[in-house]
């Protein structure tokens, strides 16, 4: 019988990144090999969707648990915050080391066993950053449709600020989803560290390490 993975490896160009699977990213790197810095691009998608897994896992576990409450809502932990790179991320916020270990890899077991909606977050900068670009694109469109006064102009803007809010939290989950995460497939957790990030700032690092054969369990 032909898995999933194996039929579309079978065309080596035939890259679906509508679904999830778990050769994805190896298959990418073996094509496009040649490209420079492809692997550590491919290795910081799948530690940011680590990221905010981790972040919502966290978020669960504090919430207070009742006799028979069913959690079918993430909760977001806003103390929390986190910055990835191609070789782990930092995680800022109030937190026991124990009980990060134990979500960062509930968190990466969660994500390769099929809950891909924990890579996304809401407070990522992907949302902020599709925010800015949409204020700016519809205020440069806007303005022209009105007088350069100044009172007709922050009209404009108010606009312009108005679409792009109502806008950007759909369009930055897309932006999440298809460039800046990865279900990390590929991932595993190498070592968890109490440090201080570039900025000075005290933090945990969660380090990361590529596999190239990931099951999933």
């Amino acid at each position: 019988m032909t898995s999933t993975a194996t039929a579309r490896s079978q065309n080596s160009w035939d890259f679906d990144f509508s679904t999830p699977y778990p050769t994805q990213d190896s298959d990418l790197l073996k094509q496009l090999s040649f490209i420079p810095g492809l692997k550590e691009i491919l290795m910081a998608r799948q530690v940011h969707a680590l990221e905010h897994a981790t972040v919502w896992v966290l978020g669960d576990m504090a919430r207070p648990r009742g006799i028979g409450d069913r959690f079918e809502e993430q909760q977001d932990n806003e103390t929390l915050g986190g910055l990835s790179t191609d070789r782990g991320f930092y995680l800022y916020g109030p937190v026991n080391r124990i009980h990060l270990g134990r979500a960062v890899r509930r968190a990466l077991e969660r994500l390769k066993s099929g809950e891909w909606d924990l890579a996304l977050h809401p407070r990522c900068g992907t949302n902020t950053s599709v925010s800015r670009l949409l204020t700016a694109g519809f205020f440069a469109g806007i303005s022209l449709l009105f007088p350069r006064g100044p009172l007709e102009q922050l009209f404009a803007f108010g606009i312009a600020t108005t679409a792009a809010a109502q806008l950007s939290p759909d369009l930055g989950n897309l932006a999440q989803k298809h460039l800046t995460t990865s279900i990390p497939f590929n991932l595993e957790v190498d070592s968890i560290s109490q440090t201080t990030d570039l900025w000075g700032r005290s933090a945990y690092f969660i380090g990361v390490r590529w596999c190239e054969s990931s099951v999933v369990r």
